[in-house]
């Protein structure tokens, strides 16, 4: 009788407890939800909703699906993806030897070498536009020392505005995108794997196609997806570099929008671009997924080597040799470009010497004309910092909490995740036109608003700073924080004692990436920016395209400036990030 009533009591205690479980299943996802709020909250207003206006502005207008349209939408569509793919083809040609080259080796000043390759990956356009052009354009370096040379009166270099501008600088921003995602798994592989396979007879190509190859397979394909995407939503540099003759679906849509004030085709395009971005973006998580799991974890730096023979350092000095022209030169042809005045500019063509002036960079604080609705470009380079600061400050308040909950996720927190990297996946510009059909008209009539470029810059930014404090939260371990709780600190002050200290770095290097892209951001700003509220780069963009020698000295200095910035950006945050965290 006794052992009856038990096995009912305990049969009562595993009812009630099954159901004071399920009953507490939202209250078990309730931190998740307050931290997770915030950062929904901002993406649904400033993402998704400006993406339904543009769908809803499509569908709703007679000519969305014209044949006028359709023939716009499928020519601006087979150039993007024509230039996307030659461009990644020509990129994995010159990424995977430095791949090789950086995960291999040790050489002299090769930490330097390698942040210089990631700094064209931060680069306005409008900065890699002018880079270029100080270097190969008709004034640029290149072509004046060969008329000098040669004794020509004519540039005998033109490829701005061909479709060899536009890979040229497709190669120049993506490379470190492969350097970093092959070079970071071939720098874990475990050589044993090759030594083995040496041992049992193998030479060193078929070790390599049998064994280096299928381990790093999904890197490549990774690293190919990730270059494919971002040449497939290139703007500026086919505005800037492929002139009229090239159009992309995000030129196109800049040019429907501003110049053709055609808002239902610039939505078919987006739409269209959304959609291929974002096909691309899962597939580039796929993979992703993949190399995680073909790549061990290990200590890299005790298998870098010197060279040992007489090939492998020809094969070193090459590859240096290549990196420094295609990274450097540019970027160095457009501080001395600026400080460079050629007879040229002054009119005359006998005498092509040039002479140091600093006239340039004091031209930014002259309005010369004397007009009221003049904004200095001083005041341009106030204004993209402060929307840098806003972009900030409104990236660590929302990403900090999102980063926490994904440092240690539950179910809601892997389903939400994909949500933050959807911004990643849309255009810049498609996200500008986004905003101008969605805020031009009440309840939220923001267009007039100087705070919508850092809104539009914070959206862009998000996905960066989570990414970037996630691994920090993650790395804490619990039994400091259990420590601390039983020598009686309360939870802030083990906040302050224990988490910042050890999450201080990846603060400063989120700040810094997301500092560095509200800076440079040109797609979005382009669309969005006020004229009496430039930024660096709408006005370095003015001062190239329009005529005269003052005009492009200014546009060099302007970017000069925010080439030092960026760079400095990014040595900041190569020496503020995680070790083991080299790729993207």
């Amino acid at each position: 009788m006794s052992t009856r009533k038990v096995a009912k009591s305990a049969e009562k205690k595993k009812v009630f407890s099954s159901r004071s479980s399920h009953l507490s299943v939202p209250f078990r996802y309730r931190d998740s939800i307050l931290r997770w709020a915030p950062a929904l909250l901002f993406i649904s207003i400033f993402f998704f909703y400006p993406l339904t206006k543009i769908l809803g502005l499509g569908v709703n207008s007679s000519v969305f699906l014209s044949p006028e349209s359709l023939q716009i939408a499928l020519d601006s569509l087979g150039f993007t993806l024509y230039q996307a793919v030659l461009s990644m083809l020509l990129t994995l040609l010159v990424g995977l030897p430095a791949a090789y080259l950086f995960a291999r080796y040790d050489f002299r000043g090769k930490a330097l070498l390698r942040a210089l390759t990631a700094v064209p990956f931060m680069l306005p356009t409008v900065v890699v536009a002018a880079g270029f052009n100080a270097l190969l354009g008709p004034r640029g370096w290149l072509n004046l020392s060969l008329m000098n040379l040669l004794d020509l009166d004519s540039p005998p270099i033109n490829i701005l505005y061909t479709l060899g501008a536009i890979l040229l600088a497709h190669v120049f921003y993506n490379t470190t995108i492969v350097i970093r995602v092959v070079g970071n798994a071939l720098s874990r592989l475990d050589p044993r794997l090759i030594e083995a396979s040496r041992l049992l007879g193998a030479d060193p190509w078929r070790a390599f196609w049998r064994i280096t190859f299928p381990l790093l397979r999904p890197s490549i394909l990774a690293a190919a997806l990730l270059v494919f995407l971002f040449d497939f939503t290139s703007f500026g540099v086919i505005l800037l570099l492929g002139g009229p003759k090239f159009s992309t679906l995000e030129v196109e849509i800049y040019i429907q929008t501003l110049q053709m004030l055609n808002l239902p085709v610039a939505a078919l395009l987006s739409i269209i671009q959304l959609l291929c971005t974002l096909t691309f973006s899962i597939l580039y998580s796929r993979m992703l997924a993949q190399t995680s799991t073909q790549v061990a974890q290990q200590d890299t730096e005790s298998r870098l080597r010197r060279s040992k023979n007489k090939r492998e350092r020809i094969f070193i000095f090459t590859m240096i040799t290549i990196l420094f022209a295609l990274f450097v030169l540019p970027m160095l042809a457009l501080p001395l470009r600026s400080v460079s005045r050629l007879e040229a500019d002054r009119g005359d063509r006998a005498d092509l010497q040039t002479s140091l002036t600093s006239d340039y960079y004091n031209e930014l604080f002259i309005n010369r004309r004397g007009s009221r609705f003049y904004v200095p470009p001083i005041e341009a380079a106030l204004n993209s910092l402060e929307y840098a600061g806003i972009t900030v400050a409104l990236s660590l308040l929302m990403g900090f909490p999102v980063a926490s909950a994904l440092a240690k996720p539950n179910r809601m927190d892997r389903f939400l995740d994909p949500l933050l990297m959807l911004p990643l996946g849309a255009s810049a510009v498609t996200l500008g036109l986004g905003f101008i059909i969605a805020f031009s008209r009440p309840p939220l009539n923001l267009i007039a608003s100087p705070w919508l470029v850092p809104l539009a810059h914070t959206i862009i930014a998000l996905p960066f700073v989570i990414r970037s404090l996630q691994p920090a939260l993650a790395s804490i371990p619990q039994r400091y924080r259990e420590a601390a709780a039983m020598l009686g600190a309360s939870s802030l002050r083990t906040w302050f004692t224990v988490d910042f200290p050890i999450v201080f770095r990846a603060v400063l290097a989120a700040a810094t990436f997301a500092f560095t892209v509200s800076l440079g951001e040109f797609g979005a700003t382009s669309l969005l920016a006020r004229p009496d509220f430039p930024t660096i780069p709408t006005a370095i963009y003015r001062f190239l395209s329009q005529p005269g020698g003052l005009n492009y000295g200014q546009a060099m200095a302007m970017a000069t400036i925010l080439m030092i910035l960026t760079t400095l950006s990014i040595f900041l945050i190569e020496k503020l990030r995680l070790p083991g965290r080299g790729g993207w």
